[in-house]
């Protein structure tokens, strides 16, 4: 008698699956489902589980080397239509949005935190910005994805195409941005502002045609887990007054 078949688990999908389990064991995602607010339940499926789901649909396709029907027409009705203002602000975002650049904040912002005495703040955001480059240079490997070959490009760009490390660390400074100033009154322009950045980050990588549609979308998907992830593992010292409650 053969043992039951169960369907193939993407190994990004196993690797959050873990993530989540861990924050689970240190009592963060257990005491939510306990308390079972309605809004940190909300956070929990919009913000990491439903995320979650949609990346490793994406990324089972990609390691299968499937194709995406809608992603080429899509790259070239948007080239065909991108004027010279668009391109030349993409291909400023493509430096804004490099490595050197974002480097230097991931360094600094961190280091600003740490010596203006708000050390959990900085132990955020190490681990959130740091921890989403390290994430998406592991992915790039895992997946092997080649980027797309559809015009000449105006800007270089080297290495496996999913998923985007510009969309992935924009979205998540936008996300760490968003958490850390949710509890005042610029809740809400740093919500739009930081979805208008890394909206522009990764529409800019599209028009450049450096990447998909879905290289981009995994980007802002992973970032949002994992800040997300790590956020609710360290709420408890960001928000001290909050401790105890979910």
């Amino acid at each position: 008698m053969h043992p039951p078949q169960f369907p193939r688990i993407p190994p990004l999908y196993r690797s959050y699956t873990a993530l989540l389990h861990a924050a689970a064991m240190t009592g963060s995602l257990t005491d939510l489902a306990r308390r079972a607010q309605p809004a940190t339940l909300l956070r929990l499926f919009l913000g990491i589980l439903l995320p979650l789901t949609v990346l490793g649909l994406i990324g089972e396709d990609v390691l299968e080397k499937e194709r995406f029907a809608f992603e080429t027409p899509a790259m070239l009705w948007l080239h065909g239509h991108a004027g010279g203002a668009l391109t030349g602000l993409s291909v400023f975002m493509n430096y804004f949005g490099g490595p050197l650049v974002m480097g230097v904040v991931i360094v600094l912002l961190p280091t600003i935190f740490w010596f203006t005495r708000h050390r959990p703040q900085a132990l955020f955001a190490l681990l959130a910005l740091g921890g989403a480059a390290g994430v998406q240079a592991i992915m790039k490997r895992i997946f092997q994805r080649p980027r797309p070959e559809l015009w000449p490009r105006l800007v270089t760009e080297t290495g496996a195409s999913f998923p985007s490390g510009h969309s992935t660390v924009a979205a998540a400074l936008a996300v760490l941005v968003v958490l850390l100033l949710w509890p005042t009154r610029l809740r809400w322009p740093a919500l739009v502002l930081g979805a208008g950045y890394y909206a522009l980050m990764a529409l800019s990588r599209v028009v450049l045609g450096v990447h998909y549609p879905t290289d981009v979308l995994a980007g802002g998907l992973t970032s949002l887990v994992w800040v997300l992830g790590t956020y609710q593992i360290l709420r408890g010292r960001l928000l001290p007054q909050h401790a105890g409650r979910a």
